[in-house]
């Protein structure tokens, strides 16, 4: 996208916004597809596939000039919808990988990875998301581009990220038969045991994330 349109779209968002909202529409209905738990076998895959598309999104609104919302103060949109229960649900579906190790600033020095859960992640994500779909379905889309771009530098964009990069771990682990250490009750700073005892543990933690998720191993 070029310069000059980006500097269209933000006094005429027209087309842009409409796209923004048509992949936020989708990863919504998603991620809640996903949540119901029918088809578990392809839940990686799929989030995979979808977070890759939101955060292209949230790319193309990254490298937009800053949005300037009409009101000087956001309008009210309303009562948040509870995502407690799509946060359950993903989090069951999700048992045997929910935990994963993250840092928070790549650019802070001496940053300590921390345990986070792909449930939360995405609940939080799709919170943000639907905050500016309120503004988008009534009609206020500058409102709802700039709450998307303010929103994606402050907090899903960087949650989006984590989460991509630990799907990706879980498909790489498995796909090139690679160990997994125990994720539950993650700790960053827990010693190294037997190396055998480690491997075996790993593939078998492998197979029982395979199996239910439905990833095919390399034997």
């Amino acid at each position: 996208m070029s310069d000059a349109t980006l500097h269209s779209a933000a006094h005429d968002p027209g087309d842009f916004v409409v796209q923004i909202a048509d992949q936020v529409e989708s990863f919504l209905v998603a991620v809640a597809e996903v949540a119901r738990g029918d088809e578990p076998e392809s839940a990686v895959p799929f989030l995979l596939l979808e977070v890759s598309q939101i955060l292209l999104a949230g790319g193309r609104l990254g490298a937009h000039e800053d949005i300037v919302p009409e009101e000087r103060y956001e309008p009210d949109p309303g009562p948040e919808p509870d995502v407690d229960g799509l946060r359950e649900n993903l989090a069951r579906l999700l048992e045997p990988i929910d935990v994963y190790s993250e840092v928070f600033d790549p650019y802070a020095p001496r940053t300590a990875p921390v345990p986070a859960r792909i449930s939360d992640d995405l609940a939080d994500v799709v919170t943000d998301l639907r905050h500016g779909m309120v503004h988008y379905r009534a009609g206020r889309t500058t409102e709802a581009l700039w709450w998307w771009q303010f929103s994606y530098f402050s907090n899903w964009g960087p949650t989006a990220s984590a989460v991509l990069r630990a799907l990706q771990s879980v498909l790489i682990h498995v796909r090139l038969n690679q160990p997994l250490e125990e994720l539950d009750g993650l700790d960053t700073d827990q010693g190294v045991g037997d190396d055998t005892l480690e491997i075996e543990a790993g593939r078998v933690m492998a197979e029982e994330i395979a199996g239910p998720l439905g990833l095919p191993q390399r034997q």
